[in-house]
């Protein structure tokens, strides 16, 4: 990670609120250079206005990362218009639960692969591109704890964040020896607009400006995997050692689906 003063941005979508949002303020609050990516131009034009007072500066850059041809067209004008990407944050998504026992509508599932999975892809490809000219850069990706095995009400959300852990383990093999880092940053549940409509309990809930901070830091020190808070997400990752018949009960009985 770069700071201004080398003529290098941090570039990261779905910046308009929640983690996004959050992480884009520590940015500019500690001098950088940010790039942010949204749907509305107006949620990205507010967001630039409240770091106007800060040492650094925060550009909009509107874009549905649905749209692999704007993708690119963002990248493309980034890299012209504003300065090389050194770091891309890539944490556009969207949360939409199902209960497929009782909702038959394949909507959310395609949905969610296309905003989550399909959209971090389209971003990642051209910034990839373009750091592998230059031989550095970071790539950051956004998945989740529900990535990590399976639970209730996540099977349109979870398999998009299972299949962006894999991708980011995936590339670093590959981008390793070009001078290119990979981080996935897996986060429990973060105080968002996201999880504001959960029914269930949320232990451990980390404020967002809190969550911001753990993934600063996170990238600052070069970790591949960044997650948070670790009582909770490395009990999950435990969990997910356990063989499948104590694995299903004990997650029921935790989420009250038993």
């Amino acid at each position: 990670m770069t700071d201004t003063k080398t003529g290098h941005c941090i570039w990261i979508t779905g910046a308009s609120s929640g983690i996004g949002k959050a992480v884009a303020l520590a940015y500019a609050q500690a001098g950088y250079t940010i790039a942010a990516s949204a749907r509305s131009q107006d949620a990205l034009e507010t967001l630039a206005a409240d770091a106007s007072d800060m040492a650094g500066t925060i550009v909009p850059v509107p874009l549905d990362v649905t749209d692999k041809d704007a993708a690119e067209a963002a990248v493309e004008q980034i890299e012209r218009i504003i300065a090389p990407i050194s770091t891309a944050i890539l944490n556009a998504g969207i949360y939409l639960p199902v209960d497929p026992s009782a909702e038959f509508d394949p909507a959310p599932y395609l949905n969610s692969m296309a905003v989550n999975y399909h959209g971090t892809i389209h971003c990642l490809l051209p910034v990839t591109q373009r750091m592998l000219s230059r031989r550095s850069g970071h790539l950051v990706i956004l998945s989740s704890v529900t990535g990590y095995g399976g639970l209730p009400t996540s099977a349109a959300y979870g398999p998009t964040k299972a299949a962006l852990i894999n991708l980011a383990e995936s590339i670093k093999f590959d981008l390793d020896p070009h001078g290119i880092r990979t981080s996935i940053v897996c986060p429990g549940f973060v105080d968002t607009p996201a999880t504001e409509s959960n029914a269930f309990p949320m232990p451990f809930l980390v404020p967002t400006a809190a969550a911001a901070q753990r993934i600063v830091d996170g990238i600052s020190a070069g970790k591949f995997e960044i997650t948070f808070p670790r009582r909770f997400t490395f009990a999950l990752k435990f969990l997910n050692m356990l063989p499948y018949r104590l694995y299903f009960p004990i997650v029921r009985r935790m989420t009250g689906r038993g």
